[in-house]
């Protein structure tokens, strides 16, 4: 089945859409993005996606393409177009195309941003068998630039990161700089100690994650301690449980970090709960 995709202003079929060659995006990674879970044809935390896509785009001195107030009303369209049940929609938007390549940014009054989204269904979504036994993770050296609060699409390393823990026989990468964990190649990182959730505090070094923000939420309102500071990998190795959380993963038990078992090496009683209480809270508030 040929999905329908939006592009600057138009729903086309996807073997008819087109960027330009001399895209921002694809010259020079001068893009930001977002993606949002769908569960039951609705969408999840999308709130706060478009707020932190605003943020990504102040960030960076970028124009709000002309369609920023109609984004909730594109992203429905979709799912209702591609018939999606569960799954996720990719928005990206760059600062687009003068035509030719500078590493000036073009005039912002005369180039307009390039729009995409599309989706991608991923049926079963929340019932992910992978939750059920855990992720294997490997440590590697943090070597981004400074500002990964902006969620930009420079993402070579972080495929770089999936692709040595692939090698490793392991399922994901938690990356360190100056001896902490900042965070995963595509989610934030927690471990838990003695009941009590500890994960790296909110700054230019990790993507300020929008399922992060609510699962923080909901273990203070089930009454869970939660402490934000730097944590290493040997202290994460001595820990009791892991997890990871992301738009597309939720909340992902680890189970075991450069071959060290956590616990009993299956998923934690607190990885667990949270991701059920995330998922039944999300549905609840679901668009």
């Amino acid at each position: 089945m040929t999905r329908t995709v939006y592009v600057n202003g138009e729903y086309l079929p996807e073997t008819e859409a087109t960027v330009s060659i001399f895209d921002r995006g694809f010259l020079m990674a001068d893009g930001v993005y977002e993606v949002t879970s769908v569960l039951g044809g609705k969408l999840i935390d999308f709130a706060g996606h478009a707020k932190r896509l605003e943020r990504s785009l102040n960030a960076l001195d970028m124009t709000h393409p002309p369609e920023f107030d109609d984004l909730l009303e594109i992203h429905r369209e979709l799912v209702t177009r591609n018939g999606i049940e569960d799954g996720l929609i990719y928005l990206q938007v760059t600062r687009g195309s003068d035509g030719d390549r500078d590493f000036v940014f073009p005039d912002a009054e005369t180039t307009r941003p390039t729009v995409v989204l599309f989706t991608q269904s991923k049926p079963g979504l929340a019932n992910s068998p992978q939750a059920e036994k855990g992720l294997k993770i490997i440590s590697i050296d943090d070597v981004r630039w400074g500002r990964r609060d902006i969620k930009t699409v420079q993402l070579l390393y972080p495929s770089m990161g999936k692709m040595m823990a692939k090698a490793a026989g392991c399922d994901d990468a938690w990356m360190v700089e100056d001896g902490h964990v900042t965070e995963g190649t595509s989610n934030n990182a927690y471990i838990v100690k003695g009941g009590k959730i500890i994960t790296r505090a909110l700054s230019n070094d990790i993507l300020h994650g929008i399922t992060r923000a609510a699962v923080l939420r909901f273990a203070q309102e089930a009454q869970m301690e939660v402490e934000e500071r730097n944590f290493t990998i040997d202290e994460a190795q001595e820990a009791d449980e892991g997890f990871i959380t992301s738009a597309s993963a939720f909340v992902m038990p680890v189970v075991e970090i450069d071959g060290t078992t956590l616990g009993d090496g299956t998923p934690g009683p607190v990885a667990k709960r949270l991701r059920e209480i995330y998922i039944e809270e999300s549905l609840k508030a679901a668009i």
